[in-house]
């Protein structure tokens, strides 16, 4: 189901705000001669001496063993297949919860891949686009033994050289670590490592410990680049849409097709054509075709899916990466103008250009 896309996109939750400030250049930061950002410059230091994470991270690569089943006990390999044949209804995000430590290896986290880190001598901040954020206390406190269990833990740092060594606890049990539904248990304890290289760059080693989940710890690698001349947008999670429509939760094609209506060739191409507009940080193109009696769907090139309708306006492409409905808004000759993807908060707007 192309769940590969959502460990990294993790997430597509709601509307754009109008781009709001996307064309103005970030501040501060060190460029070529033709107005470029330079991201190859030495990494910035603060009056203490240590090297600076604030920034507005992008999160381009993750690579480790947090994928290996073979060191994931057997009960958790049992409910990661039934979470993979039922993502759709049992997904953490689908019913609008925290990813929690998902967050920390780049996995589905709201606001795409980015993450906006705020450093301070006493605290660092960890704020994402789903409003939820991480607080990394650099003030010499230690974490408890038995704390309270929340969404996104409690975190320490000390410095190490030049390196941020974070340690965090008091997970709840509620969240999974990647898209193909790893759970985990209380008794997780999570040890990162951020090391920024260069003024654009910063890798984050990430240790996973749960021995009531794993037979060793699992081991993962994040790249991150900064994300110069951007901005984090608001994410944000409910449970119905505007106008009623609902995102779809079923996870078979049979499901779709069972409330299915019919409808003639004639009004289904009024909706072929090509249509553009953002998603997350992305300029997203989304290409229409009928085929025969049935409508086909292509989102930025990818392999065309099918658009199986419920109403009139309304279709589900129910093998799409996220299973989501479609509903198409037409002109006053019955032309559609716009298409709308509708994920789990809200609904993308894409509008015709061809």
């Amino acid at each position: 189901m192309k769940r590969t896309l959502i460990a990294l996109a993790l997430l597509a939750f709601t509307m754009p705000l109008a781009a709001q400030w996307l064309g103005v250049p970030t501040p501060g930061i060190p460029r070529t001669a033709d107005g470029s950002p330079d991201l190859s410059t030495p990494a910035p230091r603060t009056a203490d001496g240590h090297p600076d994470l604030t920034g507005l991270w992008r999160a381009r690569e993750v690579t480790g063993d947090l994928n290996d089943d073979s060191k994931v006990q057997p009960w958790a390999r049992e409910t990661m297949a039934t979470h993979e044949r039922n993502y759709y209804r049992d997904g953490p995000m689908m019913q609008c919860m925290p990813g929690g430590p998902a967050y920390i290896a780049g996995g589905p986290a709201g606001g795409g891949s980015l993450r906006q880190i705020v450093q301070s001598p006493q605290v660092t901040a960890m704020l994402f686009g789903d409003l939820t954020y991480r607080q990394v206390f650099t003030d010499g406190r230690q974490l408890e033994d038995d704390p309270l269990p929340t969404w996104t833990g409690y975190s320490v740092g000390h410095w190490e050289s030049d390196t941020l060594v974070v340690e965090s606890n008091g997970f709840n049990d509620k969240t999974w670590l990647h898209a193909w539904g790893l759970e985990h248990t209380e008794q997780l304890r999570v040890t990162e490592r951020y090391r920024r290289v260069d003024f654009g760059h910063m890798e984050v080693e990430v240790i996973f410990d749960d021995p009531g989940t794993f037979d060793e710890p699992l081991h993962t690698t994040v790249e991150l680049v900064y994300a110069a001349d951007d901005v984090i947008l608001e994410i944000v999670c409910n449970e119905a849409t505007e106008g009623g429509t609902k995102h779809w939760v079923g996870d078979k094609l049979a499901d779709a097709r069972a409330s299915a209506v019919e409808l003639d060739t004639e009004t289904l191409s009024q909706y072929v054509g090509t249509y553009e507009g953002i998603w997350l940080e992305y300029l997203t193109t989304v290409v229409v075709t009928l085929d025969g009696d049935a409508l086909y769907l292509s989102r930025n090139g990818d392999p065309r899916e099918e658009l199986i309708p419920q109403s009139e306006t309304t279709f589900i492409c129910a093998t799409c990466t996220w299973s989501q409905p479609y509903e198409f808004r037409r002109d006053g000759n019955g032309m559609a103008n716009s298409v709308v993807e509708v994920q789990v908060s809200g609904r993308w707007v894409f509008e015709r250009v061809e």
